[in-house]
């Protein structure tokens, strides 16, 4: 079974699916969780009021906050076109974000899609943290798909594209095992 769809995903497609996917959890009462919006400081606008030209307001945290039956959740989703991807693409303020919320019981991960293979997989923040704070020690400044947990792929099911509650099952039940 195909994780994605044939033809790849192409800009905000990777958005679209979890956006679907998060309504179908909706919908049957799984989750609850919202797309966080980057605010923006509108500049020009045309005389049909739409903005033309507008810049960054203040920095973003996460792409996607909520919960899932009783667990806080957010998470940042992010596409490569290689098998490296570059820590660059986590910027200090989202990885401190994410920490944060980890350090108030919520469950804080990546939604990785390596579009090149047409892959998703599902990062713990653990492991995140694991490559963060190497790049921060002087060591790589990235991290390869062969350092990822092929167990966390993401498969759709039931209609849903992106079914990632299932990886983040598995994080939840790691989380257990650790305690």
């Amino acid at each position: 079974m195909s994780t994605w769809n044939t033809r790849g995903l192409r800009g905000s497609t990777l958005e679209d699916f979890i956006n679907l996917s998060i309504e179908k959890y909706r919908e049957s009462g799984i989750a609850l969780i919202q797309k966080i919006p980057t605010p923006i400081k509108p500049v020009k606008m045309n005389g049909d009021k739409q903005i033309t030209l507008a810049y960054f307001d203040s920095k973003s945290t996460v792409d996607y906050i909520g919960v899932v039956q009783g667990i806080p959740v957010c998470f940042d989703a992010k596409e490569c076109a290689a098998d490296t991807f570059s820590m660059q693409n986590i910027h200090d303020h989202q990885f401190t974000f994410m920490e944060e919320f980890e350090k108030q019981k919520g469950i804080s991960f990546i939604l990785l899609y390596y579009s090149h293979l047409n892959e998703g997989y599902y990062l713990p923040f653990k492991r995140l943290k694991e490559f963060f704070e190497r790049a921060k020690r002087g060591g790589r400044k990235s991290f390869r798909l062969e350092e990822i947990d092929k167990s966390y792929r993401i498969r759709s099911h039931s209609g849903v594209p992106l079914h990632f509650l299932e990886t983040l099952q598995m994080d939840l039940l790691s989380r257990e095992n650790i305690d």
